[in-house]
């Protein structure tokens, strides 16, 4: 699958606005609209050291696959592009940069685990506490969701909601690296406790 490591992490459901303006990038694009056997989609993987641009990048071996959604081309080649993450993706090997990023992936569903007879409230609860904390960042300047919707399917919801929380891309990555549910969602009621403190310090 052609890959486009980035600076910050794609979580499943979320929206991802891209300029690519990279020439390797670029032919990537080229490459995945051309094929018509397959969908218009590619891996997003965050870079856990280096740079966007250039290469030379150490990447996680875990991701979301972006699924091309809208697309405009500028007269010099650039894409801009509106892409939405469809599902979780693991890297079994990174290929050869020829020239991008290419790696053999297999998608990663949650592990099984006993359905809880309260994931409705536990969910319920995290979104109001999303809706309260992006209330404060709001208060202080920040740029935070003011309406918070969320999927009916538990998986995707809990991953909007941490899409939709004001934490940062190590969070979120973690929401990625939970094999569960369960475990997701004790790790997103843990960013939002670190964010709801420095929130409340700022504006002590």
């Amino acid at each position: 699958m052609p890959m486009f490591p980035l600076g910050h992490p794609l979580l499943p459901g979320a929206l991802l606005p891209l300029h690519v303006f990279e020439e390797r990038y670029r032919k990537m694009i080229q490459d995945i609209l051309a094929d018509d056997d397959r969908p218009p989609e590619f891996g997003v993987v965050m870079i856990e050291r280096g740079w966007e641009v250039g290469g030379d990048d150490a990447r996680s071996d875990v991701g979301t696959v972006a699924r091309i959604l809208d697309m405009q081309v500028s007269p010099d080649g650039r894409y801009a592009l509106a892409a939405v993450g469809v599902r979780r993706l693991r890297v079994v090997e990174w290929l050869p940069d020829d020239p991008y990023p290419v790696a053999d992936v297999e998608d990663w569903p949650d592990a099984d685990e006993p359905a809880a007879p309260d994931l409705s409230e536990r969910i319920a609860a995290i979104r109001d506490r999303v809706r309260e904390i992006n209330a404060v960042a709001r208060e202080l300047g920040e740029a935070a969701a003011d309406d918070v919707q969320i999927s009916d399917d538990p998986v995707i919801a809990v991953y909007h909601l941490g899409a939709l929380a004001p934490i940062g891309a190590v969070d979120r990555h973690r929401l990625l690296l939970a094999p569960t549910l369960g475990e997701r969602l004790a790790a997103l009621d843990d960013a939002l406790d670190d964010a709801a403190a420095v929130l409340e310090f700022r504006r002590s």
